[in-house]
Formats: C-alpha cells, sequence, structure tokens
C-alpha cells in the first residue's frame, strides 16, 4: 500500500433534480452557485497539496452529483484546475460521472480532448416505466443512443443500473440486462435499490405509498445478473461490478485494496497519511467555510494499524479474487492472521469463506451474505 495518494475524488454536487432514492451530497437547481464552488475547489485543492503533495496519479475521479451539468465554460475551468494541480500519470485512468441528458458531441469531444478517457452513465434502467419510478428524466432509447455515441469518442464506457425497484419483476430486469449486454460498454456496476434514510423513497415507505421487491426476487435479480453478465463475457470481480476484460475500474480498486486517496468536494472523504477526513455535506457550509478562508473538514479521524487492518480485509474480500491477509499484515504491521483467527473460523464454518494459505475469499453463498462478512472482519458485531 503506498504512502502517498496515487488516487484522487472531486466531487461535484449540482444536479438538474434529486432522485428519490439520491442521499449523496447534492443540491438541485441552485446553478448560481457553481461558480463559487468552482473557486472553492481550487483553494481546497491548493491547501491540500501544500501539506501533502502530490506526485502522479494513477486514477481520477469526477463524480457527484452530476459533473456534465456545468455548462462548458464551467466544464472547461474545472478540468483546467485538475489538470493544473494534479498530475497524471502516463497510464492514468480518468473518469467522469454523466447523465444521459447531458450528453452531446460538443461536450464529449471537450472531455475526451481534456483527457478524460473513462466515463460513467447513470443509466439505471432502459424500461421508461421503471425510470419514471426512479424518477430518471431521461428515455431508454436515449440511454441507447448517448451509449453508442460516448463509445465512438471515449470507448471506455461504464454504465450504472439499478435493479429491484418498487414493482419490479425478474423478466424486467432480464430486459434491462440483455439491452446492456448489446451496447458497446466495457463496465457494468448494478446495484439493488435501497431506501436510504431522509430520502423521498425512505418516507414513501414509511407511509406504506412506495414498497420493496421480496428479497427472495431480489437475490433472484442479484444471480441473473452474474449469469447473464458472465455468459456476456464480463468478469465478476466485485460485489457489484462486472468488467470486460482488463477494464475493473481502476480508481474503486484503489479503494478495496485499502490505498490512500485525495478528495476534494462537500461531501468527499480523503484518506491521507493514516487519516480519515470528510468535508461538509452541505454544499452551502462547503463554500462558507473556504470562503472564510476555514478547513471544509467536518469529520476527522486517525486510523489505526487494527482498523487499517480490518478495513482492507473487509473492502477485499467484496473481491471476487480475495484478498490476501499476508499482504496486509506487511502493509499494517497489524497480526490480522493471528488476531482474526476466531472470525474466519467462525466465517468458514458458516460456508461464506475459503481460505488458500493466507487468502480468503467469499464462497458461492458467501456471495449472498457479504456485508455480514464485511461486518464480522470490521469487528462491528462484536
Amino acid at each position: 500500500m503506498p504512502s502517498t495518494p496515487r488516487s484522487a475524488y472531486l466531487h461535484v454536487p449540482f444536479c438538474r433534480h434529486r432522485c428519490g432514492y439520491c442521499n449523496f451530497s447534492v443540491v438541485a437547481d441552485r446553478d448560481d452557485l457553481i461558480d463559487r464552488f468552482l473557486n472553492a475547489i481550487e483553494i481546497e485543492i491548493t491547501q491540500v497539496l501544500a501539506q501533502t503533495p502530490c506526485q502522479q496519479l494513477d486514477t481520477l475521479f469526477i463524480g457527484g452529483g452530476t459533473p456534465t451539468h456545468l455548462n462548458p465554460d464551467q466544464l472547461e475551468r474545472l478540468l483546467k484546475t485538475l489538470r493544473q494541480h494534479l498530475p497524471l500519470a502516463e497510464n492514468a485512468e480518468w473518469s467522469v460521472e454523466a447523465n444521459p441528458e447531458d450528453i452531446t458531441s460538443d461536450k464529449l469531444h471537450q472531455l475526451r480532448d481534456a483527457g478524460i478517457n473513462r466515463i460513467s452513465l447513470g443509466v439505471q434502467s432502459f424500461d421508461d416505466q421503471k425510470l419514471a419510478v426512479l424518477q430518471r428524466s431521461h428515455s431508454g432509447p436515449l440511454a441507447q443512443q448517448v451509449i453508442e455515441a460516448t463509445a465512438n469518442v471515449i470507448p471506455n464506457v461504464s454504465i450504472d443500473l439499478i435493479f429491484a425497484a418498487p414493482n419490479e419483476d425478474l423478466q424486467r430486469w432480464q430486459s434491462d440486462l440483455q439491452t446492456a449486454v448489446r451496447l458497446p460498454i466495457k463496465h457494468l456496476s448494478t446495484y439493488a435499490l435501497t431506501f436510504e434514510k431522509g430520502t423521498q423513497f425512505w418516507n414513501q415507505r414509511q407511509r406504506g405509498t412506495l414498497l420493496p421487491v421480496d428479497e427472495s426476487a431480489e437475490i433472484e435479480m442479484y444471480d441473473q445478473s452474474r449469469q447473464m453478465l458472465g455468459e456476456a463475457g464480463f468478469d465478476h470481480y466485485e460485489i457489484s461490478n462486472f468488467a470486460q476484460p482488463d477494464h475493473q475500474c481502476r480508481h474503486n480498486m484503489a479503494y478495496w485494496l485499502g490505498n490512500p486517496w485525495y478528495a476534494f468536494g462537500p461531501g468527499a472523504a480523503a484518506f491521507i497519511d493514516h487519516h480519515r477526513n470528510v468535508n461538509h455535506r452541505s454544499t452551502f457550509t462547503y463554500l462558507k467555510r473556504i470562503e472564510q478562508g476555514r478547513s471544509p473538514i467536518d469529520e476527522s479521524e486517525s486510523i489505526t494499524a487494527q482498523q487499517a487492518a480490518r478495513e482492507a480485509a473487509a473492502f477485499g474480500a467484496r473481491l471476487l479474487q480475495g484478498i490476501d491477509l499476508a499482504d496486509i499484515e506487511r502493509a499494517t504491521g497489524w497480526p490480522i492472521i493471528q488476531e482474526l483467527q476466531p472470525t474466519l473460523d467462525q466465517l468458514l464454518e458458516q460456508a461464506l469463506i475459503q481460505i488458500s494459505n493466507t487468502s480468503i475469499c467469499l464462497t458461492e453463498r458467501g456471495i449472498h451474505f457479504a456485508d455480514t462478512v464485511a461486518s464480522e472482519l470490521l469487528g462491528e458485531t462484536h
């Protein structure tokens, strides 16, 4: 595990509207704040790098929110700021998240010409009825057109799909998957719809006006994803992620392997020099703090060797290839193999993991209980 970050994340909080399931740090219909945000981002990056100088980055990820919601001039200013302050290695992965309705030919070429070589599209579904339930503003046909147009300019295309939406059945999910594998994508992330506290969907569920699908149906949809995507040549390399050969998301791999990273923007969480720093989630508070010369950090935690080791094991276990505990022990200096032996024995007895020498990985059964395995490895259940 490198000590100096080789990855960076930038959070752009602006969106056209907030979807009912969204629990991210997002502001909708406040484009008047964008110029202030661009000023603040440059200040924050400068301040962070003054304390922890950036060498070269292997991955840079612009997420949100919707980064492509920015107009061309604003987007160019943001990209220029990043190129100026965050040098990229020769073969770096530079990703940006985008929504289909924001993509134009000009914007695609602007992104490519700036150096972005991977684009992640928030498609969520190709079914118009399901998209309406999810409060997405694009149509299924538009999403398909945008994917094809994007691949012609930036070939490394990833998409997100949501399953287990209210009233969704297996046939509808199969249709989404069938459409996806016919399109020129390199990577696919699939997520079961979650009802996060504080979201509109959470409140509707509490009132009984929006009901989740049955848990057995959700599991069936997940298994269908694994089967259909595997048959289409996608490697299931992480619990929720599938990739064509050599197209795993390198940025997310840095997280899962416990490597340090920079993070900028509202709600962004950085892991630098054994500290986890989380910026204030409110875009307004973030801007005020930066403009007043104060730190935007809202929470800061010193990560012990034990925490670092446990977290590396928990996140690493989400990788289908598994994780070598000996590597974690060498990197952190904490005797994780010895200390976790009772936990490992218990998970082994429950047929949730398999062990080979010092490496662990999920079993077929364990894949369905990945969150349970992670909690055990983190020590959260004790």
